[in-house]
């Protein structure tokens, strides 16, 4: 019997790069690696020289839920118990919600909300046996309204609802969650924004408060599971900005359309260039 496999299985979806790859990288001296990446060549490339052979790595479009159901076939066979459930893999996209194509909406929707769901409603008797915890990666965006991102936040706001839920409902089961709610950070997902039509969003970003590295964010989150801590609010900026728009929503939204006037104004001209006369 090797030394991995006497440790406790922690599962990560999205950990090809980022904070999926930060949080792994933590945790490989205490947990046995399942990572899982659509991006399969380049979940290799990171997993086999920053883990080693430990790590077992799945391909998987979580997009797509019949993908997701053949998975969890092979993961309940492997891991009848699962310590640690982290649904990292995300998406998001970039341009104004009246201009954006509903399969767009959808696609964030499938991958950010119905994707975890589905893993954790299918894993949830493996991490009941093993006392396990769930975590979860939402955002601030769950919170309050980010203006050219409504398909993301929409997701993510009903990915919290959910979890807020299950909480409650799997608290007899000795299952502990944790919500994370980060700002913004420097990771791939916002260079792989999805544009209204689907293609990669052609303008650049803008940003509320300080953009944080992926590791910064890993670092935060360890500390707060090893605490039993079931929310973590990534800083006080976002935190506040959230209660601000609870307080004070005019005001809120006036702020925002200041700070995101370029970029919006780059959204609309993208697709008035490129629609057909």
């Amino acid at each position: 019997m090797t030394v991995a496999s006497v440790l406790p299985v922690a599962i990560i979806t999205g950990a090809a790069s980022g904070l999926g790859a930060d949080l792994a990288r933590r945790l490989q001296a205490t947990h046995q690696l399942v990572l899982i990446d659509r991006d399969g060549a380049g979940l290799a490339a990171f997993a086999a020289p920053a883990l080693g052979p430990a790590a077992h790595c799945y391909t998987c479009d979580l997009a797509d839920a019949a993908a997701i159901d053949q998975l969890l076939v092979q993961l309940r066979a492997r891991y009848p118990q699962v310590a640690v459930l982290i649904n990292n893999a995300g998406i998001t996209q970039r341009s104004l919600s009246y201009q954006t194509q509903p399969a767009v909406m959808e696609q964030v929707m499938a991958v950010d909300y119905f994707a975890p769901v589905r893993l954790t409603q299918g894993l949830t008797e493996p991490l009941q046996a093993a006392a396990g915890q769930v975590v979860v990666i939402g955002s601030m965006a769950a919170w309050m309204p980010v203006l050219g991102r409504a398909g993301y936040c929409a997701a993510k706001a009903a990915l919290a609802q959910y979890f807020e839920t299950y909480r409650a409902e799997v608290a007899g089961l000795g299952i502990r969650l944790l919500q994370v709610y980060p700002s913004f950070l420097a990771t791939a997902i916002e260079q792989n924004a999805l544009g209204a039509d689907g293609q990669p969003a052609r303008h650049a970003r803008s940003t509320v408060g300080q953009t944080r590295s992926s590791d910064w964010m890993a670092q935060r989150i360890i500390k707060a599971m090893q605490r039993n801590q079931q929310r973590l609010f990534a800083d006080n900026f976002s935190y506040f900005a959230s209660l601000l728009y609870r307080l004070a929503p005019r005001l809120y939204l006036r702020l925002m359309a200041r700070r995101f006037a370029g970029e919006l104004r780059q959204a609309k001209g993208h697709i008035s260039n490129n629609s057909p006369e």
